[in-house]
């Protein structure tokens, strides 16, 4: 018997097709889902009501069972579909490796342990779209870094030594004023930038602090990040604190290209990521950072408090994460992704494994 006739004998005894939901469709990869309901089973109005009485009038003897699926659909209605609507989550991310893997790990997290829905806006952009995009609502949490939120988004200039700690707690303090948003409690490493050289050039010329390359400087080439350049915790204040005078003005290159422009010595130096699992396996060298120009960057979930009132389990999700990820860790999983090609849903999947989370 085919579905048109399955429906036909459903209507034939009395009781409205809305009852009976079409067959779910498979759902899509963990890393797109939408989560969408069928109209079906939602969409009951009063038109629809006055229909149902009729075919409940001749069915013969099967009225009260018909009351009894109205009800339950009625139920099903006011209690599932007109409340879960609403109950959406929308992470964040800007746009590389690691920021997709920590909104994919903030995404599972509350799937896991809420029956909210997660919505992933990922790969948005850069510090100030992720930014603009929380307070105005468009998303509800995305993963920051504390000296990116000191620096880009509060103005303030570096502090030479300012402890991980001091960092923290004046950024949760202005953005709670500033931007009622709540700065959640570390992730467990600090990704702080990486002055990045061929692993070659270090061995050959000695290399291990930022303060050796001042006296090659004038004849190098240094790439950077359109961020990095711009941001006032970026190039023109490292450059001044290191006396660096290089051989023209750094190639501006989208941070995806950044590594590879160094390999194929089109640049000889340029600004990573700490945490980036392709240092290594190109045989590059991050440079110490001796004279402590760049602030503590910890990886950090900013939530709007709004949110946080709404649906206190994302606190509760989200702040299980406290303490997870170590340096070490962080660059593996980014390695995962974009040394081994792997997606980022099946290795943040991995992960919580690991950590029972």
């Amino acid at each position: 018997m085919n579905d048109s006739c399955k429906l036909q004998c459903f209507c034939d005894a009395g009781v409205p097709p809305a009852v009976f939901p079409l067959p779910r469709i498979a759902n899509p990869p963990a890393g797109r889902r939408r989560h969408k309901r069928p109209a079906s089973v939602c969409q009951w109005d009063q038109s629809s009501f006055s229909v149902w009485i009729r075919w409940a009038n001749g069915g013969r003897g099967r009225l009260p069972f018909c009351v009894l699926a109205l009800l339950i659909m009625l139920a099903t209605s006011s209690s599932g579909c007109g409340k879960r609507a609403g109950e959406t989550i929308v992470v964040g991310s800007k746009n590389f490796t690691e920021q997709i893997v920590l909104a994919e790990l903030f995404a599972q997290q509350i799937e896991a342990h809420s029956a909210l829905r997660v919505e992933r806006r990922l790969n948005l952009g850069g510090t100030f779209i992720c930014h603009d995009a929380l307070i105005s609502g468009k998303i509800d949490l995305y993963p920051e870094y504390t000296g990116t939120a000191f620096t880009a988004i509060l103005k303030y200039s570096p502090v030479n030594n300012q402890t991980a700690a001091q960092t923290f707690l004046a950024v949760q303090e202005e953005y709670r004023k500033r931007f009622n948003v709540e700065e959640l409690p570390p992730l467990g490493f600090n990704n702080t930038f990486a002055m990045v050289v061929r692993g070659e050039d270090a061995e050959t010329l000695h290399l291990r602090t930022i303060s050796e390359i001042a006296p090659l400087a004038s004849k190098w080439r240094a790439g950077f990040g359109y961020e990095f350049m711009e941001r006032p915790d970026g190039y023109r204040g490292w450059a001044a604190a290191y006396g660096l005078h290089f051989a023209g003005e750094p190639k501006i290159l989208d941070l995806g290209l950044l590594y590879r422009a160094l390999a194929d010595k089109q640049v000889d130096l340029v600004a990573g990521n700490s945490t980036d699992g392709t240092i290594a396996s190109l045989h590059m060298v991050a440079l110490e950072d001796d004279r402590h120009y760049f602030p503590p960057y910890e990886a950090v979930p900013l939530v709007r408090v709004a949110t946080l009132e709404k649906h206190p389990e994302v606190r509760a999700a989200i702040a299980a994460l406290a303490g997870k990820i170590s340096v070490d860790e962080m660059r593996t999983l980014n390695y995962a992704v974009d040394g081994d090609h792997r997606d980022p849903a099946d290795v943040v999947g991995a992960f919580r494994k690991s950590k029972g989370l």
